[in-house]
Order: C-alpha cells, then structure tokens, then sequence
C-alpha cells in the first residue's frame, strides 16, 4: 500500500509503503465509539456532591414536642421534608474513570488511522524542520496544504522551533507519535506525520 510522501513546500517528493496490518481492513465503528465514550467519561470530574440528613449541621434538638401543637411530629429540622435540611439519594463524588481491553484500544487505533487514510486526510511528510521558530514559517508550510478545519501534527521527537510556531496556531495542535491517541486522530480533520513518526506509529501497533 502506497502513500504520497510531501516535502515542507507541499509537493510530492515520492511514495511511502504503509504497513498494510496497520493501514489495510476494515474500520470497526464500534471500537471507534468506545474509546471516544471512555475518554469523554474519563474527563468527567466527578465533583457533584450533596449533604444527607447526617451531614447537615445543626438539628440536634427536637424542633417541638411531640403532642399537643397541632403539628406534624418531627425530630429534626434537617429532615429532607425540611428547608435546609439534607438531601435524599443525592450525588457524591465519585470517579467515572474504566479502561478498555487493550485490544479493543490498539483496534479503534488502526480504524482512527484507516478513517483518515479513506477520507484522504492524512498526509505524510518527508521531514519537517523550521530554520526559525517563526509563526510565518509554520503558516507558509500549512499554505500549501489549503484545507480546513482543526490539523493535527505528528513528530517523532519533540522540536522546539516547531512548538514555538505553533502555539499561536489555534487550529493547530503538535503531538508526538508515542502520545498520540485515537481520540486525538479523530477530533482533528488532517493529519499530518513526518515518516520518523509514521514509523513509530506502526511500530507502536505492532506491539
């Protein structure tokens, strides 16, 4: 299986083999939607918290004797029946966080990337080094590539020229290939990869 491979003035500098184990099959929906469920649900802060009838302050006293007010009976002002009082079967904080089956994370990884392969969104390139750590640099080299909508970029390793042309890039986020997640592969329209990373990347689902 053949890829384009681009240099940094976004012409077609050769081709690039893909592992077909990795690029090649079927894209299983299901363990794409799983993995998008558990990362939403493990970012769940889980903060709500009520007070019961016992954790309230105060209501120590009976409010008022039993008999002969005219009143319902009632032992405690903090009764959940009361204004102030406590709350019943209320939220507390809790943990959302599970994990998923290795398989079924190193399978909804191949079908992230075949997704972006099918939909012509992932675009490798030959190497990518800026001479400068300027924003204009980075915006010269997404200008041959005009499409739209969020672009993710793959490293191998961490360059710090790139980090510094990118952080003014709203629509752009920099990631590295031992990082990178499915969820990441998703969210972003375009991929982009240096060959180091690809590698990596394949490497990575090898395992």
């Amino acid at each position: 299986m053949q890829l384009p491979l681009y240099n940094v003035e976004g012409k077609k500098a050769g081709d690039i083999t893909l592992d077909e184990d990795v690029f090649k099959g079927e894209i299983n929906r299901w363990a794409l939607r799983e993995v998008i469920l558990a990362h939403q649900t493990n970012r769940r802060r889980g903060t709500a918290s009520t007070k019961s009838r016992g954790e309230v302050r105060g209501g120590g006293r009976k409010p008022f004797v039993q008999k002969g007010s005219g009143r319902a009976r009632a032992g405690s002002i903090r009764s959940p029946l009361w204004v102030g009082g406590g709350v019943v079967f209320g939220p507390k904080s809790r943990s959302f966080e599970y994990s998923l089956p290795k398989k079924v994370k190193r399978l909804a990884f191949k079908s992230s990337l075949r997704k972006k392969l099918k939909e012509n969104s992932l675009f490798v390139l030959d190497a990518l080094e800026l001479e400068e750590p300027k924003t204009r640099e980075m915006v010269e080299f997404l200008s041959h590539f005009p499409l739209e909508g969020r672009r993710l970029l793959i490293l191998e390793k961490w360059d710090e020229k790139i980090r510094r042309a990118t952080s003014n890039l709203p629509n752009l986020r920099v990631s590295l290939a031992s990082l990178v997640s499915t969820y990441d592969i998703l969210f972003y329209q375009s991929v982009f990869i240096t060959r180091g990373a690809l590698r990596k990347v394949e490497d990575r689902l090898k395992k």
